[in-house]
């Protein structure tokens, strides 16, 4: 089931960058590293006022301050899960390493990510970090 919490803006406590690894299962990283995802090119970073989402060649940006949520997911069905995809259901992007768990990021004002210009523009965006309620944490300031 997943868990909302609307998120709470600010900086980080130490107003440093923080960075969360994707979690990458096993069966898909050659796939996903001949489309130029791996362990080193695949992180989700906290800073004091932006949120960027690495995942290979794809790239979100986002001021924090556009974050308005942020759902506790999976696990997931692989095909819907693994790689870059666009939800036909509410226009959401998905960047996927993992069907084990991720967390979905709501936005205010919807943000570009799967294509290079300004459109299609996301909703949201889930992402299978390694410790997703960690990354939940950093963003609406719960106990992590």
């Amino acid at each position: 089931m997943a868990q909302s919490e609307p998120a709470r803006t600010g900086p980080t406590p130490d107003g440093a960058v923080r960075r969360f690894a994707f979690r990458f299962d096993r069966p898909f990283r050659l796939p996903l590293a001949l489309l130029g995802v791996r362990p080193d090119t695949a992180r989700v970073e906290v800073g004091p006022d932006e949120v960027t989402v690495r995942f290979g060649p794809w790239r979100l940006c986002t001021p924090r301050a556009n974050i308005t949520g942020a759902e506790l997911g999976g696990p997931y069905r692989w095909w819907r899960a693994i790689g870059p995809h666009l939800s036909l259901a509410d226009g959401g992007a998905t960047f996927g390493s993992s069907v084990t768990a991720g967390l979905c990021l709501r936005f205010a004002t919807p943000v570009p990510a799967l294509v290079p210009g300004r459109w299609p523009a996301h909703p949201a965006v889930t992402v299978t970090v390694t410790d997703p309620q960690a990354l939940r944490a950093a963003l609406v300031g719960a106990p992590g």
